[in-house]
């Protein structure tokens, strides 16, 4: 028969394997070592400060028993007393011996002695010794100074006071000592010492349990660990921080930055010096610094950084502080926008493939009619108008890319039936010192006004382009519904946007912060304003764009700076005093109206 086994009862976590003892039983958790260090350092403070009372109790009593015995002594060196020495002789039952013996007992004294000037003892508690000299030298006494002494004499060690005896006149006449057992000097020290040692014991219990509660304390926040293990733990941190190709900010509880990990730095373009300083002051202000200070809130925030697109997530802590990570999302976006392109280009191939076989079937009716004359000149009318296109375009603009840029714009647009023109006055020379920044700014600013125009009555996009010095000029309008005027400024904040989500998810709301950054990059600004017929206008300066300067300024592109309004004429009379007609096909327009 199979022995049934029982199921092992379920754990609440990994097992904590608790930290074994260094060599000598030296414990090496926080809780373990922060105790002993407290206890001990408890235990050396109250030891210290008991020897530190202790040593001078010792001088103090004896400074107080031979002040006691030198007020004894001055009390009993009486005029009286000098004139009985003076009167009699030295005897055990003379009057001086009397009086002497009388003060002893009165004072607690170990004894009296009275001398004359050449040391010769009148009293002594022992009678036997009266009329003998003196153990010790009475020279300072009978020199008229107060002594102050602890010596040993006939009686053994004492605390001793002398004091002059004079006469009525003032005459030294012999001196008063009086002693105070030694004994009961140090018995009042040891009586002092228990109560202060047990006060000791008492300060040096409530140490040990301040210690203890202190270092329970500790034991819960750092999870019980070894030094060791939190010096280890540290190192991961840095490692993995440092080491992950995810952004990492931590803040405190005044948006001061306390970490910055390596990739962060790269994303934002800082420095490790940035550390301990406000955020505001860091970043500057706009969505970036309200997307990590939490003033935006929401999961996978859009946020751009100079050239990059960063995906934000802002995770606060206990301490009211925050750590925020951040994805770099640019090549993601830029790949989500070639998709767009893509798509939009796919979309203006099959109705060129369906307008090209309309013009097929067109031309194939014509030869089956055997209209050959009609069949050339209708031949002759398509291709022209393709090259009349790319013709027009590349006189004024004499950058390859640009030029590239606006023709393929330009049938893009078509296909979605906006024309796209570029002013008369316009000329932009082949001298850019970045042209693919520059692609970059026109080729938002126009994807946004087809998109902005499209369905409009006469829907139209108008490309102004000019050099002045080595400054570029780029204008960019539409006929679609505008701007309002207080949303002037939003339309450059990151995520900011009226248009429909895209397909691949890369978001929008990114194309004109970039379009801001890139001309504040070169030392220039973008504006909006109003088109004529209700449009939006953009309007983007570069300012040392060109390699070199033109011999003579091309006159500027319609707009504003040409004193016709807001936005250049459509249509009308353009700044160089020529009709703005159509280019071809329309493109887009950097941000037109809400649907940027």
């Amino acid at each position: 028969m199979c022995p049934v086994l029982s199921p092992a009862p379920p754990t609440r976590g990994p097992a904590r394997v608790r930290p074994p003892l260094l060599p000598f039983g030296r414990p090496r958790r926080v809780f373990s070592q922060v105790l002993l260090i407290q206890v001990a350092v408890a235990a050396g403070v109250t030891v210290l400060v008991t020897g530190l009372f202790l040593a001078p109790l010792s001088s103090q009593l004896d400074d107080q028993a031979m002040r006691r015995a030198l007020a004894v002594a001055q009390t009993t060196a009486s005029s009286r007393l000098a004139g009985e020495l003076l009167a009699s002789a030295p005897a055990p039952d003379g009057p001086v011996q009397a009086e002497a013996e009388r003060i002893r007992r009165a004072t607690g004294s170990e004894y009296v002695v009275v001398m004359d000037v050449r040391g010769v003892r009148w009293s002594h508690p022992d009678p036997a010794r009266v009329g003998q000299v003196v153990s010790t030298d009475p020279s300072g006494v009978l020199a008229g100074r107060d002594v102050l002494e602890i010596d040993s004499g006939t009686l053994g060690r004492s605390a001793r006071g002398k004091a002059p005896l004079r006469d009525g006149d003032g005459r030294i006449v012999g001196a008063v000592s009086v002693g105070i057992g030694y004994d009961s000097v140090r018995n009042r020290f040891l009586a002092a010492i228990p109560p202060l040692l047990a006060y000791a014991g008492g300060a040096l219990a409530a140490g040990a349990l301040a210690a203890w509660l202190i270092a329970r304390r500790i034991q819960r926040q750092t999870r019980d660990l070894a030094f060791s293990d939190i010096a280890a733990l540290l190192a991961e941190r840095e490692a993995m921080l440092h080491g992950i190709r995810e952004g990492v900010v931590a803040l405190d509880g005044a948006d001061r930055i306390r970490l910055v990990n390596d990739e962060a730095q790269r994303l934002l373009e800082l420095g490790p010096e940035v550390i301990g300083r406000p955020l505001e002051e860091v970043l500057g202000g706009g969505r970036t610094a309200d997307v990590l200070g939490g003033r935006v809130t929401g999961g996978d925030l859009v946020a751009v950084r100079g050239r990059r697109v960063l995906v934000a997530n802002r995770m606060p802590t206990h301490d009211g502080g925050a750590v925020v990570t951040l994805r770099d999302r640019t090549e993601l976006e830029r790949l989500g926008r070639e998709l767009d392109a893509t798509h939009g280009l796919i979309d203006a191939l099959r109705a060129q493939d369906h307008e090209h076989a309309n013009r097929l079937h067109t031309l194939l009716g014509l030869l089956q009619l055997e209209m050959y004359d009609d069949a050339v000149e209708y031949l002759v009318e398509v291709a022209g108008v393709r090259r009349a296109t790319a013709e027009q375009v590349t006189e004024k603009v004499h950058d390859p890319l640009v030029a590239a840029l606006l023709v393929g714009k330009a049938t893009v647009a078509a296909e979605r039936g906006v024309a796209l023109r570029v002013s008369p006055g316009s000329l932009l020379p082949d001298r850019l010192v970045a042209p693919g920044e520059v692609v970059t700014v026109l080729g938002n600013l126009v994807d946004n006004a087809v998109d902005a125009a499209a369905g409009s009555r006469d829907a139209a996009v108008e490309v102004g382009l000019a050099a002045r010095g080595r400054t570029a000029v780029l204008r960019v309008s539409d006929t679609g519904p505008g701007v309002p005027a207080d949303h002037r400024e939003a339309v450059f904040t990151e995520g900011w946007s009226t248009k429909r989500e895209p397909s691949h998810g890369a978001g929008r709301g990114l194309g004109l912060p970039l379009v801001r950054r890139l001309a504040e990059r070169h030392g220039g600004g973008v504006r909006v304003g109003g088109a004529a017929g209700g449009g939006a206008e953009f309007t983007v300066t570069l300012p040392e764009a060109l390699t070199e300067a033109l011999a003579e300024a091309a006159p500027a592109p319609a707009g504003p700076e040409a004193g016709t309004g807001a936005a250049g004429p459509r249509g009308g009379a353009g700044p160089g005093g020529e009709a703005a007609g159509p280019v071809g096909a329309p493109a887009p327009s950097s941000a037109a109206g809400p649907g940027t």
